[in-house]
């Protein structure tokens, strides 16, 4: 764990509580997957190498378990980081189709002009990142991009369904990106389509065509899924990155 980094949380956020500052660094460590899928995260450990007492690192593993990120296993002390896999998120994925292709949908019938504007700018961001392989700026235009197509359809139900996978699609989003920053996934025959998905369907909202909309997000989904998959040279390519950690 980076002390450095908590620093610098602490010199930016002076009236924050430790806690949260200690739950957003684990949390940027098990988004970039510097902390490894399904890893046991020993409290007193990160507390002695964050040079802090065990109680605010406690609180902060407690705090991630409440948002699911981090999770208990029957018959097994302490606490893990949401393991990942490719079957796992083969099923994840079946159910973001679902979701998100029917929020696209929606949202070529109700997002008003300001909301696609809002798309159109995050869809030729996202582009431009994936072009420069700029894994910050997909991270801060990816998952925007998607929250507001959920946040946009009105529909309570989508919203609700969204949530519950959120924790587990955050990470697997975040990890996708990281393959797409590798430089030998340049020849991943997926790339181009991941690239241009976003603006395909804010393309689709705009000219208020509904079941196009929710073509083109299941064409992204899928393209996601795809790019992910073949990630591994042939493996799991989140087994890989384990394997890499040990």
């Amino acid at each position: 764990m980076d002390k450095y980094q908590l620093k610098q949380y602490m010199n930016e956020n002076p009236d924050a509580k430790l806690k949260d500052l200690v739950m957003k660094l684990l949390y940027d460590e098990i988004l970039n997957l510097r902390i490894t899928p399904g890893s046991k995260l020993n409290v007193n450990q990160i507390a002695s190498s964050l040079g802090i007492s065990r109680t605010p690192v406690a609180e902060a593993v407690a705090g991630l378990s409440e948002t699911g990120f981090v999770v208990s296993h029957p018959g097994q002390p302490g606490s893990f980081v949401l393991d990942l896999s490719l079957t796992d998120m083969i099923d994840l994925y079946q159910v973001r189709d679902a979701v998100e292709s029917t929020a696209a949908a929606l949202c070529a019938y109700r997002a008003d002009d300001h909301v696609v504007r809002e798309l159109s700018l995050l869809a030729e961001a996202f582009r431009e990142s994936v072009e420069s392989r700029d894994i910050r700026g997909m991270k801060e235009t990816d998952m925007p991009f998607h929250r507001l197509i959920i946040e946009s359809c009105g529909n309570p139900y989508v919203m609700r369904s969204y949530e519950q996978i959120l924790p587990k699609l955050t990470m697997y989003q975040a990890s996708m990106l990281e393959f797409i920053a590798q430089e030998d996934n340049s020849a991943n025959p997926w790339m181009t389509s991941v690239k241009y998905n976003h603006i395909s369907v804010v393309s689709a909202i705009r000219m208020r065509m509904p079941e196009l909309a929710r073509q083109t997000m299941a064409d992204h989904v899928n393209a996601s899924l795809s790019f992910t998959s073949l990630s591994g040279d042939g493996v799991d390519p989140f087994r890989a990155v384990r394997k890499a950690e040990k």
